[in-house]
């Protein structure tokens, strides 16, 4: 698919504020907290399960019980499980296990790295449900408090039988700092996703297509359209308003986002024969309540 001049505009100044962002300095906006040690339990509300703006065709809201310890080095770990409200059984959906560690390089330059471990029902129609495992790296600059850039680089070992994948993200966005101890945020955001697919590949093997019958021509129609889901492309383009409210050791945040899917090669054959869905656009949100100790 040929990418719109638009488009690659749109990527190409996300790229650049990135590497500019290399040259600035700032002082670290949670260099005192990052120093300390605590525990931190949250839930928070997914209105609908999206994954580099993918998401199943019929909607899937998820609840999530998180807890984290953070050691005063910068090393923390954390669980999480996924609860599905809407279903009368198999509630459990998934869940997962982070060892992570953050630091700071200069004073406006902070980063971090972390290996996750995921776990999935086997009812689970969630498209990052043959995900098995994720490697994670990000930086992110502050540029005189005006603009924070983000670079995260991801990969993905999926399923057995199913190849992995490499993501990179970039993202800039803008913090609004409201009260005498900056206990509202909001912080408009932009970002681009690129990477490989197989995980989709995964998601229709294991979860779209596990029992189904299909004809010869339904058949070579899937091959044809898998094939194109192990090139590296842009995935997704995402626009989101952080809203993040704190008093003391409560925080409140809620993210509205609006995902914008590129390079999904769906064509309405392909939609229908595999019963994904149509569309290119998706809106939902994420809620969360947290509580530091």
């Amino acid at each position: 698919m040929t990418i719109n001049f638009y488009k690659a505009l749109l990527f190409c100044a996300l790229s650049c504020c990135s590497l500019l962002a290399l040259g600035q300095t700032k002082k670290s906006e949670s260099d005192d907290d990052a120093k300390k040690s605590g525990l931190n339990i949250s839930l928070n509300y997914l209105s609908n399960s999206v994954f580099m703006g993918r998401a199943d065709s019929v909607r899937t809201a998820t609840v999530s019980p998180v807890i984290k310890y953070a050691f005063s080095s910068g090393i923390y770990l954390s669980g999480g499980l996924e609860l599905i409200p809407g279903r009368k059984k198999n509630k459990l959906d998934g869940g997962d296990l982070t060892l992570g560690y953050d630091f700071d390089i200069t004073d406006g330059l902070s980063g971090g790295i972390s290996y996750s471990k995921l776990f999935y029902s086997a009812t689970s129609t969630q498209v990052s449900s043959a995900v098995s495992s994720t490697f994670s790296g990000n930086l992110t600059y502050n540029i005189a408090d005006i603009i924070s850039t983000t670079l995260n680089a991801d990969y993905n070992i999926n399923k057995q039988g199913i190849a992995g994948d490499i993501f990179l993200n970039l993202g800039v966005c803008h913090d609004f700092t409201f009260g005498a101890n900056d206990e509202l945020s909001i912080s408009p955001t932009i970002e681009a996703n690129t990477g490989t697919q197989n995980f989709y590949d995964g998601y229709l093997v294991y979860r779209k297509l596990k029992n189904a019958k299909k004809t010869t021509a339904e058949t070579a129609l899937i091959q044809a359209y898998t094939a194109e889901l192990s090139q590296y492309r842009l995935l997704d383009y995402e626009f989101s308003l952080p809203v993040e409210y704190s008093a003391g050791n409560f925080t409140l945040k809620a993210t509205p986002i609006y995902a914008v899917a590129q390079n999904e090669f769906k064509s309405a054959a392909v939609v229908k024969a595999l019963g994904l869905s149509a569309q290119t656009t998706v809106f939902y949100f994420d809620i969360g309540v947290s509580l530091k100790f």
